[in-house]
């Protein structure tokens, strides 16, 4: 029973270091299209140069990069879709995070 328990902390913390792992590179994509004249190939090729190192490279299945309007504002959102590294059935398979920055210019 301590084994069960002992595996599924380790398997919420490694779901969780993905998880802030894949958020982290979204936003640096994020800040880096979101220079004035920036290009959103440079996002997803800088989010996916700092995941490239990370634990979190393998699960990696899309990286997309739009502009859009919030309240009136122009941002630059980031978007990663990845298989979560889950043992079992339990808990999600796929998640999707995002990145947000505020477009120059």
């Amino acid at each position: 029973m301590l084994v069960l328990v002992v595996l599924a902390v380790v398997q919420v913390a490694l779901a969780l270091y993905v998880r802030s792992t894949l958020v982290s590179a979204a936003a640096e994509g994020a800040r880096v299209s979101a220079v004035a004249g920036g290009d959103p190939g440079v996002g997803v090729r800088r989010t996916r140069a700092a995941l490239a190192s990370t634990l979190a490279d393998g699960v990696v299945e899309s990286v997309t990069v739009r502009g859009s309007r919030v309240a009136g504002v122009l941002t630059v959102d980031v978007a990663v879709t990845a298989r979560l590294p889950l043992i079992g059935l339990l808990g999600p398979s796929v998640l999707v995070v995002h990145g947000h920055a505020i477009a120059e210019g």
